[in-house]
């Protein structure tokens, strides 16, 4: 079974965070493909969808970031998943708003959610990094991650977030440059050009 991990903090209080951007994509695939009711499972909300014609399990932690691996080994386990079988969203400080990479494995970069996770399970699991830029100093980042998106940001946060459920089919069948590929374009045909993000801030 492969298991599709956004991290975020859970509550209303943290639903709009910048650190839970990862979320964000999950509630998207959810809606996109018709995912069953969340439910609590794993120490997490889960639901299950259909996606690229595979069966998936859809996963948003409710430990608190900090404690994330706990419910991703806890499903991991459950359903015998190899770590080649998990794909886990969640913000990222060192890409610009509205960029995207995907990567299997390499460093947390100070990522709670990510060092719980390679605690629980190990490291080679694949990651989908959703930019949100930085702060430019390192004293703000804290506060920065658990404070909302402006209003100014939320046309790109929506597009982001809808593009990666958009083109999850192609993440699902292992086609990861593809799938990155497709979000950049689709990001580009929005309009969201770097300069044009930053000023929206």
């Amino acid at each position: 079974m492969q298991i599709l991990v956004g991290l975020g903090n859970p509550g209303a209080r943290y639903a709009g965070n910048r650190h839970n951007i990862g979320f964000m994509v999950l509630d998207a695939l959810a809606r996109r493909y018709r995912a069953t009711p969340w439910r609590r499972r794993f120490q997490s909300e889960a639901a299950e969808a259909e996606i690229g014609e595979q069966r998936v399990l859809l996963l948003k932690p409710q430990t608190f970031m900090n404690e994330s691996g706990r419910a991703v080994g806890e499903a991991a386990r459950f359903y015998k998943s190899e770590l080649s079988e998990i794909t886990v969203f969640h913000d990222e400080l060192d890409l610009a708003d509205a960029k995207l990479r995907v990567k299997t494995g390499g460093g947390n970069a100070g990522h709670n959610g990510l060092r719980s996770i390679s605690a629980h399970l190990g490291n080679d699991y694949r990651r989908v990094r959703l930019g949100i830029g930085h702060p430019g100093d390192k004293n703000l980042v804290q506060p920065y991650v658990l404070s909302d998106f402006f209003k100014g940001e939320r046309g790109w946060v929506e597009d982001l977030v809808d593009a990666c459920a958009e083109f999850a089919p192609l993440l699902v069948r292992g086609e990861e440059a593809s799938f990155q590929n497709k979000v950049h374009l689709a990001m580009r045909a929005k309009g969201w050009e770097d300069e044009r993000v930053a000023n929206g801030k």
